[in-house]
């Protein structure tokens, strides 16, 4: 993944992982529902906002690899 010099809205991650909710594994949906329910720092945003975007296109490799670091992410907020 790329640096990105945006930053991402809270709505912007909702609306990415919308996009891409059919692509995600089952596990993550509700640990991102509750992390769409608190605030988060601007960092944190960016970040999972990059994990998502693009995923459907992400090899099987970094898939896992974004898996793993959403779900880390995720349950440590």
């Amino acid at each position: 993944m790329s640096e990105c010099k945006l930053d991402h809205t809270h709505d912007d991650v909702i609306r990415k992982f919308e996009q891409q909710q059919e692509y995600l594994p089952e596990d993550l949906k509700p640990l991102l529902a509750v992390f769409f329910e608190k605030e988060h720092t601007q960092v944190l945003l960016n970040e999972v906002f990059h994990l998502l975007k693009k995923f459907d296109l992400s090899s099987d490799e970094e898939k896992l690899e974004r898996i793993n670091r959403l779900s880390f992410i995720l349950k440590n907020v």
